[in-house]
């Protein structure tokens, strides 16, 4: 269980960390990406912050703060639920499965973090 938890726990981390870049650089697909499902450019840094909140709390939740990995994990959770939901309103779903492969890696996160 517990190389299961460091595994997806890191995938979850980096997922996060690689796409809160892509987001503060305003990479070309993150502007398309937002603009099919109808968020607004201004809205990217924030979001970003919260992904990259999200990885460092589960970083951290691995390193030994598990309480601060249960929130981050329980947050990022609530953040994909809510890109999900933003794509099927937006009825995008070419592009669903990103939203949802993130998705899949929080609760895995924290499902395995909460069972430690």
């Amino acid at each position: 269980m517990e190389i299961a938890y460091v595994a997806v726990t890191c995938a979850a981390v980096l997922a996060n960390a690689g796409i809160a870049a892509a987001d503060l650089a305003k990479a070309p697909f993150v502007l398309a990406n937002s603009a099919e499902v109808g968020v607004s450019s201004a809205w990217i840094p924030a979001l970003a912050v919260l992904k990259a909140a999200g990885a460092a709390g589960l970083l951290l939740g691995l390193l030994g703060a598990r309480p601060l990995g249960v929130a981050a994990g329980t947050g990022l959770v609530l953040f994909y639920v809510g890109a999900v939901i933003t794509h099927v309103r937006a009825r995008v779903f070419h592009n669903i499965a990103f939203p949802g492969v993130f998705l899949a890696l929080a609760v895995g996160a924290l499902a395995l973090a909460a069972a430690r």
